[in-house]
């Protein structure tokens, strides 16, 4: 046995992973997650504990129930908010009601767990399904994501939900986490705002984002919540049927109303083959699911795909074009070099580099939006450093500014801190000032606001 912040895991030899896999034929929502977790062998005053170190333990009390669903045994999770006046849950529908009254930005969320001394993975895991809500609310609305000031993401419950899931995950030391279809729903539900369509915009934006299999099982509620298809899109490999496993233990995360069949979320844990490449966390800025939290390394391995094909008739100005399309559906880099064709006609190589989910959706841009003929693919393994976008406030408006860091010794290692390019443009264009200017101004506002607490 090896020990992680004082957590014990069994430590696995070859190919051998601890994986987990969602069942969802009710759907998921954020407490549904946090109870299977719980249900799933995490010890409540675990989560309690390290969650009061994010120093909002006065707005709420946590507490779980022995319930049964359609005489099943399940565990319900309560987030009971203090000092409020009381209002009624409504299964998967925690993140909508008009009962939340807490508001937090995205940038708040970030610096709270960002300081709060979290495990590692627990900490990387649960910013970047922040960050995933907040990008898929921005571009229903039609804002940036550290713009979003509203209800659903910024209640006490939500951050409870999500950083408690990934908590959970964490102590388990799981590897992977896979995920079943998930049922689309349908009806209406009551947000901050009026009365939405079932699914929700910003689920479908998330369910978009990952091309995740969707399905009707005939029930007219909400049965994905915003805040449980960010969890599911950001930390989960794959969609679908489950991986070849040796279940373990299954952990039922209760929701609140009576549906015709069960209404839990299922968790099933065990022991599996995988290959050498572990999927991770989705996104481009996001840290990888796939280290054991027994290596006790903080660079991860994740497993990327890389997109090729050469082109010697295509107008130079749809390249750039061509950029934001593929960036825009999740691709990692896209790179072009100058090479050499047949008959000595110059042309490119173009490169683009995702993740395995965001194979099919990168190759039909490629195909619409050039003229290639066909599109070499190459699975490849690649080790990156945990990061997170953090804000500065200079004089001149807000930047974003992406901070990387390593783990020495049990202390967190600044490796890399970088304005946002198109954050530093904005501002010098606005201001009549030079790139460069802004870009270190930010620098020595990062320095001065973050670097003792990223230390």
């Amino acid at each position: 046995m090896t020990k992680n912040n004082g957590i014990q895991y069994s430590r696995r030899t070859g190919s051998v992973k601890k994986l987990a896999y969602l069942d969802c034929q009710t759907g998921i929502a954020g407490d549904m997650c946090l109870a299977a977790v719980v249900s799933g062998g995490v010890p409540l005053e675990y989560l309690i504990g390290k969650l009061q170190k994010l120093g909002i333990g006065q707005e709420y009390r946590l507490r779980a129930q022995k319930v049964h669903c359609n005489d099943q045994l399940a565990t319900k999770i309560y987030v009971d908010l203090l000092n409020e006046p009381e209002q009624p849950y409504h299964c998967h529908e925690e993140h909508h009601t008009s009962c939340h009254r807490s508001s937090r930005n995205l940038p708040e969320i970030e610096r709270l767990i960002m300081t709060a001394g979290l495990p590692p993975r627990a900490s990387e895991w649960s910013v970047a399904v922040f960050r995933k809500l907040a990008e898929a609310e921005g571009a229903v609305h039609g804002i940036a994501p550290e713009k979003v000031h509203f209800h659903e993401v910024g209640a006490i419950d939500a951050i409870v939900d999500i950083v408690g899931t990934c908590l959970g995950l964490d102590w388990l030391g799981i590897d992977q986490l896979y995920c079943s279809a998930l049922p689309t729903g349908g009806g209406r539900v009551k947000a901050a705002h009026g009365w939405l369509p079932v699914p929700a915009p910003a689920v479908l934006k998330l369910w978009e984002s990952r091309q995740v299999p969707v399905y009707s099982n005939g029930i007219e509620r909400e049965l994905v919540t915003p805040t449980g298809a960010a969890l599911a899109v950001t930390l989960v490999t794959s969609f679908g049927s489950p991986p070849a496993m040796t279940i373990q233990k299954v952990g039922n995360g209760a929701g609140s109303i009576q549906l015709p069949i069960p209404n839990m979320l299922r968790l099933w844990i065990g022991e599996g083959e995988i290959g050498k490449g572990e999927l991770g966390i989705e996104g481009k800025q996001n840290p990888s699911f796939g280290m054991s939290a027994a290596h006790g390394s903080s660079t991860n391995l994740e497993t990327i795909s890389v997109l090729e094909t050469q082109i010697d008739d295509l107008s130079p100005q749809a390249i750039g074009y061509l950029y934001e399309r593929l960036f825009k559906i999740g691709a990692l880099d896209v790179f072009t070099q100058p090479i050499g064709m047949k008959k000595s006609r110059p042309g490119i190589l173009l490169t683009v580099i995702c993740h395995p989910p965001d194979i099919s959706a990168c190759e039909a841009v490629l195909f619409r939006e050039t003229t290639t003929l066909g599109i070499r693919r190459l699975t490849q393994q690649r080790r990156i450093l945990p990061r997170a976008i953090q804000q500065v406030q200079t004089d001149y408006g807000e930047i974003r500014v992406k901070v990387a860091w390593s783990e020495e010794a049990g202390e967190k290692i600044i490796s890399n801190v970088q304005p946002e390019y198109e954050d530093c443009a904005s501002i010098a264009r606005q201001h009549y000032l030079s790139w460069r200017e802004v870009h270190q101004l930010a620098l020595d506002t990062w320095y001065r606001q973050y670097s003792r607490t990223s230390k």
